[in-house]
């Protein structure tokens, strides 16, 4: 066993190696430290070409996980080509399936323009088409023409008329007929006056008149006709001529793109087709027509994509990954009640924006948003983004909406996010494999050899240069380091969660502002540091409190039989404290069972019951070799209402039970901690400095008398990260750390006495803990044996 002394509960940061005075005199870091393995991951998943070679990055949040992928994206991105922008426009032809076109960057927002203008032009040009002299000229003509026509018909007829007796009369409701005879008009009573060989010849000529009459008359809807398709074939010559003239004009400057000299043909060809939309320059009211009037909305370009103001690939991160902020969405306006649509209500998602760069996304956030990560993976094995509602996609709705032509992509998503995530979708996820090819796992920690704590002062200056903070001076990048080094857990690594580390600077910043200091110094890194505890240890101050008035029943001075103090760490959010909690043991006569009462109540955890079966094993392996184990214990945490998890109790749970079989007394002036084996060998556990302190701060608050102190796994030196007050009282005698290799090295500690070894039988001394043990042992084993198998003469007699 150990007692350690104060230089081994603290790895103090060599001061020598820090050659500064402070932060202002170091240079900023120019790389990222610690991540060697994610930078090459990252590298390598961005650098590899084919498909599936997407990126999952893991670590816990406050590693900087989010500024690493920026930075190494950033550096990428720079030196790629600029992707393309993507419109949609109408389709003539189909309207519900708007085409989308693809165009180099820059020219989407100047087609858009383009466009806008052309429309504009043309409710100028037309109208003005329409109203000049030579349009005037050619539809008088066109009327005089079929004017004369009828004129020459009416003139015939009339003659023809004439020579029978008849007289064709021009009236404002049409033509009409009348007798006539030497060229006068005859009416009814000079009708009468005539002959009857006259009145019927007049007659015949009537009617024969009137039926050529009518075939004139017959033909009048075949010469309108006529008329009206003159004046539309001359409306579409004029719209012909003003549209080319205007629109060859696009033609000429977008000829390299194929793909727009498509649509403008199709635009030229919709606007001769609907010319009648143009005609008039002024709307209701007298207001000027402009683009931007509902009925030329088809004309308009939606840039869903607009790069011009993009340098290189883009980098998108999506902080509300929905179903439609991924995959784009389709808008709807209310119109007299009814829901309608276009082409120009279709918005973009991540992936048409990250087109042809990066999309980051969040692992939690897009897994516990419904549908989106299963449209994620469907876009991504279809290399396409087709965007349709969820309504659609779930078969919920049938009405008639929008299929935009979906959008051909090539991009790296990078899903950031916890491992726990990571192995989740590793194990139930089988497409998850497929296409996130590449793990980039961030480093918790790094090693302190090779003078990282130089290295780990320069990222402290770099943070604080970057925060806008004062400087820090050596000292204080010092205490820093070595706050550092306790939150990693380990004597020699630093922890790199450089969320928490920033945090400290900026509150260290704070205290030496309120001191009006202008340096941050080793004081106000203290004070930060006992803030941050001050503000969440009200549950901790609660159970001391609890502890000192005698509620929770907690010994630190004399002697107990099967009675040790245990240490437990209890951790709510990201601060953990430790408390000390009594364990309690009786043994008995019996069959070799150790009852754990946690386990028998189901409020253990798995991992506490198998530390309860390891020492049953460790038991019967020392002392029941070659006979039975006639025992039957118990074991319980006292006065917990709560699960118990975890075998950091182990040793002390052994400790009490072997007090119990011995008639061992243990001081309660020490606690212990650690795991036990099936050999007795004390394993490392977890929260090692908060236990000791824990049970530290009870003690000092009942008085110190230097008889306190604790027992630790011998493997848990190298994490020993105390707090001061622990130690200063370690250097007045006032407090101990024992470090154990074995569970006799405990026993001896708590006992006063020796373990003891086997002699040539393999019987230890009855003095020692050992001997007290076999020996009693031997006696339970001797009564079961008698109890099993008793003489004739106490079976008593029957007749």
């Amino acid at each position: 066993m150990k007692r350690l002394d104060p230089t081994q509960l603290y790895h103090a940061c060599d001061l020598e190696q820090l050659t500064f005075d402070s932060t202002a005199d170091i240079e900023n870091l120019s790389e990222i430290i610690g991540q060697k393995r994610v930078l090459e991951s990252i590298k390598f998943g961005i650098g590899m070409p084919y498909e599936g070679y997407n990126l999952y990055v893991m670590g816990s949040p406050g590693l900087g996980r989010h500024t690493v992928v920026d930075q190494e994206l950033q550096s990428k991105a720079e030196s790629e080509p600029t992707p393309v922008d993507w419109c949609y426009v109408a389709n003539f032809d189909h309207p519900h399936t708007p085409r989308a076109l693809q165009l180099p960057s820059g020219i989407g927002r100047k087609l858009q323009h383009d466009m806008e203008q052309l429309i504009d032009d043309l409710l100028n040009a037309i109208p003005a088409a329409f109203q000049s002299d030579e349009f005037g000229a050619r539809s008088l003509e066109i009327s005089t023409k079929f004017k004369q026509e009828e004129d020459e018909a009416a003139t015939a007829l009339n003659q023809r008329a004439a020579d029978k007796g008849v007289a064709l009369l021009h009236t404002p409701k049409g033509y009409t007929l009348a007798p006539s005879k030497d060229g006068n008009i005859l009416d009814h009573n000079a009708f009468k006056k005539l002959s009857e060989e006259e009145q019927e010849k007049i007659e015949a000529n009537l009617d024969d008149i009137r039926e050529e009459l009518n075939k004139a008359m017959s033909r009048m809807p075949i010469w309108q006709r006529e008329i009206h398709k003159s004046y539309k074939a001359l409306e579409r010559q004029v719209i012909e001529a003003t549209v080319a003239q205007m629109i060859n004009e696009l033609l000429q400057s977008y000829q390299p793109i194929p793909a727009v000299i498509d649509y403008l043909n199709a635009v030229h060809h919709d606007i001769v087709e609907h010319g009648e939309i143009f005609r008039e320059a002024e709307g209701e009211e007298g207001k000027k027509r402009t683009s931007q009037n509902p009925e030329f909305s088809r004309y308009r370009i939606n840039t869903l994509v607009d790069n011009d103001e993009v340098t290189g690939a883009p980098i998108i991160y999506e902080d509300s990954p929905t179903y439609q902020n991924l995959i784009g969405r389709v808008e709807h306006i209310a119109h007299f009640g009814t829901l309608m649509t276009d082409f120009t209500m279709i918005k973009a998602g991540a992936l048409h924006r990250a087109n042809g760069g990066y999309l980051i996304l969040d692992a939690e956030r897009i897994l516990n948003t419904p549908y989106a990560w299963e449209g994620l993976k469907r876009a991504l094995r279809a290399e396409e983004v087709r965007i349709e509602s969820i309504e659609r996609l779930m078969s919920l709705v049938t009405t008639i909406s929008l299929e935009p032509q979906p959008i051909p992509i090539n991009l790296k998503v990078l899903i950031i996010g916890s491992r726990q995530l990571y192995y989740m979708l590793k194990e139930y996820d089988p497409e998850f494999s497929l296409l996130f090819k590449v793990t980039a796992d961030f480093s918790e920690t790094m090693s302190r050899e090779d003078h990282n704590d130089k290295l780990y002062a320069q990222l402290i200056a770099t943070l604080q240069k970057r925060e806008g903070l004062q400087t820090i001076d050596r000292t204080g990048v010092g205490r820093i380091i070595e706050e550092s080094v306790r939150r990693a857990g380990h004597g020699n690594k630093l922890s790199l969660h450089l969320g928490s580390l920033s945090d400290l600077l900026r509150e260290s910043d704070f205290c030496a502002k309120a001191r009006s200091s202008k340096v941050t110094q080793t004081e106000d890194v203290q004070t930060a540091i006992a803030a941050q505890e001050r503000r969440v240890s009200q549950y901790q101050e609660q159970m001391f409190e609890e502890i000192l008035a005698g509620t929770l029943l907690i010994s630190t001075e004399g002697t107990q039989l099967a009675q040790v103090n245990a240490l437990m760490v209890i951790q709510l959010g990201d601060f953990a404290f430790g408390v000390p909690a009594r364990v309690s043991a009786t043994a008995r006569l019996g069959a070799g069972e150790v009852i754990d009462i946690e386990r028998e109540v189901a409020q253990a955890g798995t991992i506490h019951s198998k530390g309860v079966m390891i020492l049953s094993s460790y038991l019967a392996s020392r002392y029941a070799k070659h006979q039975p184990l006639s025992v039957s214990a118990s074991l319980v945490f006292e006065q917990t209402y709560g699960s118990i998890e975890g075998d950091s109790a182990s040793v002390a749970e052994l400790c009490a039970l072997l007090s119990a079989l011995g008639d061992i007394p243990i001081k309660q002036s020490l606690a212990i901690t650690g795991s036990i084996n099936q050999h007795g060998q004390v394993q490392a556990i977890g929260g090692v400095c908060e236990k000791i302190e824990g049970f530290f701060d009870v003690c000092q608050k009942r008085g110190l008398t230097g008889n306190e102190g604790v027992i630790i796994p011998e493997a848990n030196m190298k994490e020993l990260m105390l707090r001061h007050r622990v130690i200063e009282a370690v250097e007045r005698g006032e407090f101990h750390i024992y470090a154990v290799s074995h569970v006799e090295q405990a026993m001896e500690l708590l006992t006063g006495q020796a373990a003891g070894l086997p002699n040539a039988d393999g019987l230890y001394p009855e003095s020692t803990i050992n001997g007290h043990i076999q020996l009693r042992l031997a006696e339970w084993t001797m009564m079961r044996l008698h109890y099993s198998n008793p003489p004739a003469d106490e079976l008593g007699s029957s007749d």
